[in-house]
């Protein structure tokens, strides 16, 4: 029987965290789902490999149990085992197959009946799957379908929010886009899709967000850049700011460096589904040395130089 490195296949260290675990195999999920690729043999087993890693590293009894046997294996290859000779009776349970359930995201699960492998079975049969028997009596035939249309939005309706309207069949939707979206943002339009077969099919907007020349967007926070001239970085003042909402003044120490960050707070964008709440817009300062001095702004400057 060949040992399965489950945190080698969900691409996490062995000290990852659950919300780690939990994260990679969200991604990969998504990746190799069936739906996404239909008639593909090998993407079929990656997912069904997906789901059996997480099966274990996400239930802490599990978990626990299968690090005891990769202790003992890598023990066993490092005194130089050879093939065939590691005592896996030591290891194994009554044997058992289970399902698994695939959670897509935070709004929909999709469930998946499938076998685990021989591996799956010896080691952990006794201890079954969290999708098997009556737990998981809902048919995957009566589950939705996913449908994923990508949609590009602005900067600015990433912020204010926006609409699309959209032709399915014979109907037209029109989906609110939600402030504070981010690009891979994913919208669900309940049972929207076309139909396929029996079966209804959910329309998800994949959004991608446009970049903005004012704006870096790092999560929820902005970064922008303000000028100020020498004067006011030596003596204080004020500077107009762009942040997506409209002009703001920030006032500007006496002394003020070139390269100096200022923190706006509650200026950058609206944190999505948590309204009223927003991020911070970061401002750098720039300070313009002047070029072309007049004969008397040279003296000035010299006297000052000399002081």
């Amino acid at each position: 029987m060949q040992y399965k490195d489950y945190y080698q296949i969900l691409g996490v260290d062995k000290k990852a965290s659950t919300d780690e675990i939990k994260r990679a195999y969200r991604k990969l999920a998504m990746k190799y789902h069936p739906d996404r690729n239909p008639g593909n043999k090998s993407a079929e087993e990656k997912f069904k490999e997906i789901n059996e890693a997480h099966e274990v590293l996400s239930d802490a009894k599990k978990r626990e149990r299968y690090d005891q046997l990769g202790s003992s294996y890598q023990d066993w290859q490092q005194r130089g085992g050879s093939d065939g000779s590691f005592r896996w009776g030591d290891w194994t349970t009554a044997q058992g197959s289970g399902g698994t359930r695939v959670n897509m995201n935070d709004q929909e699960d999709i469930f998946e009946e499938m076998s685990f492998s021989d591996f799956f079975n010896s080691i952990f049969g006794s201890m079954g799957g969290t999708a098997s028997g009556a737990r998981r009596a809902q048919s995957r035939t009566a589950q939705p379908l996913i449908i994923e249309q990508p949609v590009s939005i602005s900067f600015q309706e990433s912020y204010s929010g926006a609409q699309r309207l959209f032709q399915v069949g014979n109907n037209k939707i029109e989906v609110k886009i939600p402030v504070g979206a981010k690009t891979g943002t994913r919208v669900r339009v309940a049972g929207a899709g076309p139909q396929q077969g029996n079966r209804k099919s959910d329309l998800y907007l994949v959004i991608d967000v446009k970049p903005d020349a004012r704006f870096e967007r790092q999560g929820d926070d902005l970064s922008t850049e303000a000028s100020i001239d020498l004067t006011t970085a030596v003596l204080g003042g004020e500077v107009t700011v762009l942040t997506p909402a409209g002009n703001v003044l920030l006032k500007i120490p006496a002394g003020t460096q070139p390269g100096q960050v200022f923190r706006l707070a509650g200026k950058g964008m609206p944190i999505l589904r948590q309204p009223g709440l927003f991020g911070n817009l970061m401002v750098k300062i720039k300070v313009q040395i002047p070029k072309n001095l007049s004969r008397e702004q040279r003296k000035l400057f010299e006297q000052l130089r000399n002081s």
